[in-house]
């Protein structure tokens, strides 16, 4: 009888580190890689254009690398419990196999795909391959539970073993006698669509910052590794700020980077595999029985808190019109390219939620997956929950200044001139606080605060001093329901402007590597930020 294979790619986008698809292809006389795209859910969805042609370049990237191995990538419309059962039947399929995913909407999918297989005398075949460790393993030594801090996630990976090195990516020879059938046609019927094709408005497009795909993402993977073993090794830019192609977070969201070559590689060459793929790690494992976890209400490991409504604050922010140059870049930044450092993120989580407009994080949570590249779900409203302090995160005293975060990281405003061209004339005394310029440096300038950019949209040293004390009240009350003592380590004074890096350990988001450079230490940072 003949073995005939489909491999379902979903989020894991590569053909490196790929056990499920080796598995597919395992003594099969036929396989069938597949992505299912809804164009409908396309149109429908809240997923921006940089997200999108993202996709399809990494679609595009895998099809071009079956092809060097005689086979293709089918691109499916439609809807996966819908066309599998036909898909059964007139590939006269055997088995099929796909990676697999710990989030509670993909557990729930595949629970109805395994019913239809199973129905259908197909075996199915899943690996775990996009997560560093299998999370169930962790909540059974939990006692079926997710850690609920950081800390305890830590002292339960201590007592297991270290992620499994990557598998062999699939070649000619490990596809063995396995082919592809195809027909006259296929471009038509399962070609990578155009983003025009998807209903996109594509003139006038910028060309990608980030261009997506497997090839990219190992391409990136050798400069990072060069970066990390020569202190010496020029970079390209030294501003953080900007994109940098030794960023990696895009890559790993969309499965076209595997995390545990980037774990092993690092591991190689002795550097230490800091906070951001097991912060990632933490995240995916909180989430992974919490259909809840992107809300507040029904969210038992999220605080509540009478967050305001204010859908014009909402839309100021989100479209990069507060009247904060430095909260405005940054959105900037987020809309055009689809990227922004973590640091940045921190600052305008911060500003949106308990900082200054007191808007509910899971708006802003929204903003994030409809703009940022490496977005996902469970690592997205993760990070909202924990920028907001409504979970893993309760020094609430710690406030980003919106005016003196951004100046210390950039203080020639560099940022600033790239991502508000009209501001790029001011001095970089004002760049950051320019309704404080004198009138006849704003006309210099050609730029008048209230007529060419808007003037702050809020006063950020008593916004930020009110909603520090709004949040206080909220962690006492909730000690004194739980008895348990939260603000211990209060000030008894609001600090409303730390250091621009004080909470980066909250959600820390680099490998890195020190070095000695005369009498110097200097860092080398690989960025996998998300």
């Amino acid at each position: 009888m003949a073995q005939n294979s489909i491999y379902w790619f979903r989020k894991g986008l590569r053909l490196h580190d790929n056990p499920a698809l080796l598995e597919a292809v395992r003594d099969a006389d036929t396989v069938r890689c597949v992505y299912f795209l809804d164009p409908w859910f396309a149109g429908s969805s809240n997923l921006g254009v940089n997200r999108w042609r993202f996709l399809l370049q990494c679609l595009k990237d895998l099809d071009a690398s079956l092809r060097k191995l005689n086979s293709r990538l089918f691109v499916i419309r439609g809807q996966p419990a819908n066309i599998f059962p036909q898909l059964f039947k007139e590939w006269n399929i055997t088995r099929l196999a796909f990676e697999c995913d710990s989030e509670p909407f993909g557990k729930e999918r595949d629970m109805v795909i395994k019913k239809l297989a199973t129905e259908a005398g197909v075996e199915v075949v899943d690996r775990t391959s996009h997560t560093l460790y299998n999370l169930e393993k962790i909540l059974e030594l939990n006692g079926g539970h997710p850690p609920l801090t950081y800390k305890r996630f830590q002292t339960l990976l201590g007592s297991i073993p270290a992620p499994e090195p990557p598998v062999e990516p699939l070649t000619k020879a490990s596809m063995g006698r396995c082919v592809t059938p195809t027909a006259e046609g296929f471009k038509n019927k399962y070609g990578v669509p155009r983003l025009d094709e998807l209903g996109f408005d594509t003139e006038g497009l910028a060309p990608a910052v980030w261009p997506g795909g497997e090839s990219e993402a190992l391409s990136r993977v050798q400069k990072c590794l060069a970066v990390a073993a020569n202190p010496e090794h020029p970079k390209e830019n030294s501003n953080p700020l900007f994109p940098s192609d030794l960023e990696l977070s895009p890559y790993l969201r969309f499965g076209c980077l595997s995390s545990r070559l980037v774990y092993s590689k690092l591991a190689e060459l002795q550097i230490e595999v800091k906070n951001k793929l097991l912060w990632r790690e933490f995240f995916y494992t909180v989430a992974i029985n919490n259909p809840r976890f992107d809300k507040m209400e029904g969210n038992p490991i999220c605080i509540r808190v009478p967050w305001d409504r204010n859908p014009e604050a909402l839309a100021k922010w989100a479209e990069a019109k507060t009247g904060f140059p430095w909260i405005d870049a940054i959105m900037t930044q987020l809309r055009q390219e689809g990227w922004i450092h973590h640091l940045a993120r921190h600052a305008v989580a911060c500003f949106l939620t308990r900082g200054d407009l007191w808007i509910s994080w899971e708006e802003g949570m929204k903003v994030f997956e409809e703009l940022l590249l490496d977005a996902d779900w469970s690592v997205n409203a993760g990070s909202w929950m924990c920028h907001s302090c409504s979970s893993f995160f309760q020094q609430f005293f710690y406030c980003y200044c919106p005016v003196s975060a951004g100046r210390r990281r950039d203080p020639d405003g560099d940022y600033i001139r790239r991502y508000l061209p009209i501001l790029k004339n001011f001095p970089s005394k004002y760049i950051y606080d320019p309704w404080n310029a004198p009138e006849e440096v704003q006309r210099a300038a050609g730029c008048v605060v209230g007529v060419d950019y808007p003037k702050p949209m809020v006063n950020h040293a008593e916004a930020s001093r009110l909603n520090i004390e709004r949040m206080r009240q909220i962690y006492q009350q909730l000690s004194r329901f739980r008895g348990i003592s939260l603000l211990a380590a209060v000030p008894t004074g609001p600090n409303e402007d730390v250091k621009a890096n004080a909470p980066t350990r909250v959600v820390p988001a680099s490998v890195t590597r020190k070095h000695s450079h005369h009498g110097e230490q200097r860092q080398k940072t690989i960025q996998i930020d998300s």
